[in-house]
């Protein structure tokens, strides 16, 4: 069902909890998603997934639907699945990972569209039950914004709230960034998800982009500025391999295994 501006799925919505006794989902997880859609949502869920890894949690790894895939090995396979399947260990399949992709460089339904299919909605959300035995938490990465459309019926928010997985909204670190982020928490917060944190992910480097020197500091100040619970945990530099924690938090050092929360405990607080 699509998210109706008047409520944007508010915590009154008890769909998480119908969704919950409808399909059999991994108990424990994080939802990553983005301000935008090429914020490194990827490589920052890659290192997420390293480093409940590296803990000793068997991770599984979810991309509901995926366009811009490219055929390898003469099947289509999505770059993102990949990325995140290999951070994991690679458990279970790559189709395991990614059950829906489609060619063309597009919003997924517009790319099933293009190929004379659809995403199948029922799938988004099944294709989650095949982690269900087979891993102790689940990072699900979403497409583009929670207002990127996934299929006619669906956006990226919709699945966010049915999944009630805690979020990790990942922001480019580039100009525009502040104004972006505190829209997309302020969509979340609207729809009663959960929000882990927000993650401030430099994908290139500007020279001529003087911003990315003071929008760590900037956003920080400015979730502040509006009383918000929500943290900035941290940034990514072009290319690391983990996450840096600000010089503010840094007498408060936490685990990725911290943020991962409970589904069902979620679901049942929208009631």
């Amino acid at each position: 069902m699509a998210a109706d501006f008047t409520a944007l799925r508010g915590p009154e919505n008890s769909q998480p909890l119908e969704a919950a006794i409808r399909y059999r989902w991994p108990t424990r997880g994080l939802f990553i998603t983005g301000t935008d859609t090429d914020v490194g949502k990827t490589f920052v869920g890659a290192i997420i997934v390293r480093s409940l890894t590296r803990q000793g949690y068997r991770v599984g790894v979810y991309k509901p639907v995926a366009s811009g895939c490219e055929i390898v090995g003469g099947e289509l396979q999505s770059a993102d699945a990949r990325t995140l399947w290999e951070a994991a260990g690679r458990p279970l399949s790559l189709g395991d990972v990614c059950p829906q992709r489609f060619a063309a460089p597009l919003a997924p339904n517009l790319a099933a569209a293009a190929e004379g299919r659809s995403v199948d909605p029922k799938v988004l959300r099944s294709g989650l039950e095949n982690w269900t035995d087979h891993c102790e938490m689940v990072v699900v990465e979403g497409a583009g914004g929670l207002f990127s459309p996934i299929s006619q019926s669906d956006f990226v928010l919709d699945l966010a709230c049915e999944l009630a997985y805690p979020v990790i909204i990942v922001a480019a670190n580039r100009l525009g960034t502040i104004n972006a982020t505190i829209l997309s928490i302020q969509a979340a917060e609207r729809a009663g998800l959960r929000i882990a944190g927000v993650v401030l992910n430099t994908t290139e480097r500007r020279p001529s982009d003087p911003s990315q020197a003071s929008n760590a500091a900037e956003l920080a100040r400015c979730l502040q500025l509006l009383k918000s619970p929500v943290r900035l945990l941290g940034t990514v530099d072009q290319g690391a391999e983990q996450l840096d924690t600000l010089p503010s938090q840094s007498d408060s050092r936490y685990s990725w295994d911290q943020l991962v929360g409970s589904r069902l405990t979620a679901a049942e607080k929208r009631l």
